[in-house]
């Protein structure tokens, strides 16, 4: 059975490389454009894993994977934060509310498919695809 991630983010244009990306490396992928309906569609689905991004409308990134790492069924939920917040404290901060790793926007596929890999796959596959996913200058 393939593993599943859920990505959310509310840039249409990240959303649809990065569900691409996913689905062509073998994972089953599911979308949120909020974190309210982040929350709702783990309830539903269970994934493996939560791309994360921060800055978006109802609840933002950070309080999503407070709420993830709060609830009893969901702490071993794998989360990876994206943000264009690259300053030390945005990432410490991240890292501190319970994400186990947190890239910055413009961030290479390559680098992304290998994190996702090396949480949810015992062996990193060789190969990992390249290009980048990118939002608009300010995004998430």
């Amino acid at each position: 059975m393939s593993k599943s991630i859920l990505i959310v983010d509310d840039e249409p244009n990240i959303v649809i490389c990065l569900e691409y990306l996913f689905k062509r490396e073998g994972f089953q992928v599911n979308v949120a454009g909020d974190g309210v309906e982040a929350l709702r569609k783990i309830a539903e689905s269970a994934p493996d894993l939560v791309l994360l991004d921060i800055m978006m409308p109802l609840k933002n990134g950070y309080e999503v994977c407070q709420e993830i790492r709060a609830h009893p069924d969901w702490r071993s939920l794998k989360i990876i934060m994206l943000s264009a917040k690259g300053r030390d404290t945005e990432i410490q901060k991240g890292l501190a509310l319970g994400a186990d790793a947190y890239l910055t926007k413009p961030f290479a596929t390559k680098e992304l498919v290998a994190k996702v890999k090396e949480l949810l796959v015992p062996v990193v596959a060789q190969g990992a695809t390249q290009g980048t996913c990118a939002g608009e200058a300010g995004a998430g």
